[in-house]
């Protein structure tokens, strides 16, 4: 296997994620294989909206793929957003939408603890393989960085002084919930 589908329409995340795999593996994206259709994303678990995405691209156009879900639970809202991540401040939201509506929900809030989770599906000839991917660390008071996307500027992971945003791509990817759930992904294909 040396061609797999990453079933996102989420450029950063292909950027992120071509980083980390090993030379051999060629990633393909949706729109290199003529993909533009919206992804269902309908379940209410990160496992079960990155299987229903895998899924969808594995029967409709025939390649092995993955896909992942991304949430950040937050101790003192519950766990949310959670898998409503992406959508947290609204169906049309942008990512500084969902950021002032978790910093205007944390105001007062002295528990700031949180957890960064990714699931990713993979599906090979029909069988799926889950691989899972968590960072813990805490929600800032304010945005802090420039790069990155999604909640990075508020999320600074435990042991560090900075944001996912304050960080290269580099520093990010080797502790990151993604780069946790990538890099046991890539151990899986070592093995094939």
């Amino acid at each position: 296997m040396n061609k797999i589908v990453f079933a996102t329409n989420n450029k950063n995340k292909l950027i992120e994620i071509r980083d980390l795999l090993p030379e051999g593996v060629k990633l393909l994206s949706l729109n290199d294989i003529k993909c533009f259709d919206h992804l269902p994303e309908e379940k209410d678990t990160l496992e079960g909206n990155a299987f229903q995405k895998a899924e969808y691209v594995y029967q409709k156009y025939g390649y092995n793929c993955f896909a992942d879900d991304t949430g950040l639970e937050i101790d003192s809202l519950n766990g949310a957003p959670g898998v409503y991540s992406a959508r947290y401040a609204g169906l049309e939201c942008s990512a500084d939408n969902n950021i002032d509506k978790v910093l205007k929900e944390m105001q007062n809030k002295d528990d700031r603890r949180a957890v960064f989770r990714t699931v990713i599906s993979l599906i090979i000839d029909g069988n799926p393989f889950y691989f899972q991917g968590q960072c813990t660390g805490i929600i800032t008071q304010n945005r802090r960085g420039t790069t990155g996307f999604g909640y990075d500027p508020i999320f600074q992971p435990k042991g560090y002084d900075m944001t996912f945003s304050q960080m290269s791509r580099d520093q990010k990817g080797k502790i990151s919930h993604r780069g946790d759930a990538v890099r046991k992904l890539i151990n899986f294909f070592s093995t094939m």
